[in-house]
């Protein structure tokens, strides 16, 4: 028998039974958040096979939507418990483990027994344009903030202003790669087969979300306790290990198809991913902070920004030649290994 990640399912039972028995906080924290990464692979899994059902194009539509969405709940349980920092170290995180983290394994696995591999330039252009938007999205509203004349409430109005641009720029990109411009996007790629049934994958999907959400509340829960006992900081658990659990499924698909020598999906999984996370996931969560009545603002921290710039000026020198081999992965790699290291001792 192969292993599957599927067998981690059995996680979501036993966190429920450590916390009813009020287990300590690390382990509540520990299983809950392992819970959730066969979960989000349960959702990406369902999410293709709706979109199979679908059609290219609709179906296109609902993989852009519900591509994030596991990261998506945890970080709606965050912003509810009052976690707004933690949300923003996520985003942060989540844009610059995909750039570097994931795309830097696919090209290292992928390239390693190959001379180099090809993808398309434009597509790899195309998102690095996206992810250079959203640094300008970050930079300027944190030096608007650092203006003596800056008020709290011009501060929310500078971020809800970027929130609804960034919005029109994600629905533009997807009228882009969908509709105008859809040859440029995945021309090998393959849907599934359309044997399974509709019905029992939606419900799969909506059992899932409901278990990520579960499970995110029991995270989240525990989340103060554990990181005082582990005695590490908000900002290094929002900015890696939030991510990786809900991303993990996600990236592990990119690295598997670049071993596969299908480059040109792994690139646009990693790259695309960063790029939903900064135009359409940020935007969408400070209105739903609005919301739940605990706003965030756009305005990162210094480090944050630093960290989102680099990763897209390091994947600018990488990436927009259309080839890759295994010392870039490295290169990339050894880039999030640095910001990681920076941010646990921040």
């Amino acid at each position: 028998m192969k292993p599957r990640l599927d067998w981690f399912l059995v996680l979501v039972p036993v966190a429920l039974i450590v916390d009813i028995a009020g287990a300590g906080s690390v382990a509540i924290f520990v299983i809950s958040a392992l819970a959730i990464v066969p979960l989000a692979g349960v959702i990406g899994r369902e999410t293709e096979e709706i979109a199979a059902q679908l059609g290219p194009r609709a179906g296109g539509l609902l993989n852009a939507t519900f591509g994030n969405l596991t990261e998506l709940i945890v970080s709606i349980f965050l912003i509810a418990n009052g976690e707004l920092e933690v949300v923003k170290a996520s985003l942060t995180g989540s844009i610059i483990g995909n750039v570097l983290l994931v795309l830097g394994m696919s090209f290292l696995v992928g390239g390693w027994n190959r001379p180099e591999q090809r993808f398309s330039r434009a597509t790899a252009g195309l998102y690095t344009g996206s992810l250079v938007i959203a640094v300008v999205a970050l930079l300027m509203p944190a030096l608007f903030a650092l203006s003596p004349h800056a008020t709290h409430a011009h501060t929310e109005a500078v971020s809800i202003g970027v929130a609804v641009v960034l919005i029109v720029m994600y629905a533009l990109s997807m009228l882009f790669s969908m509709k105008t411009h859809k040859s440029l996007f995945r021309a090998d790629f393959q849907p599934p087969d359309k044997s399974g049934s509709t019905r029992s994958a939606i419900a799969k999907l909506v059992l899932a979300t409901i278990a990520v959400a579960v499970m995110s509340e029991i995270l989240v829960r525990s989340l103060g306790a554990a990181v005082t006992e582990l005695g590490i900081s908000r900002l290094f658990v929002g900015l890696i290990v939030v991510p990786i659990i809900g991303n993990a499924a996600e990236h592990s698909s990119a690295i598997l198809l670049a071993y596969r020598d299908k480059v040109e999906i792994a690139v646009e999984i990693a790259i695309g991913s960063s790029t939903q996370i900064a135009i359409f996931v940020a935007p969408v969560l400070v209105f739903v902070s609005l919301i739940a009545g605990h706003p965030m603002n756009f305005v990162f921290s210094a480090p944050e920004i630093a960290a989102v710039t680099a990763a897209t000026a390091v994947l600018s020198f990488i990436a927009l030649d259309g080839r890759a081999n295994w010392f870039e992965g490295a290169e990339l790699i050894a880039t999030y290994v640095i910001l990681a290291i920076s941010f646990y001792f921040l």
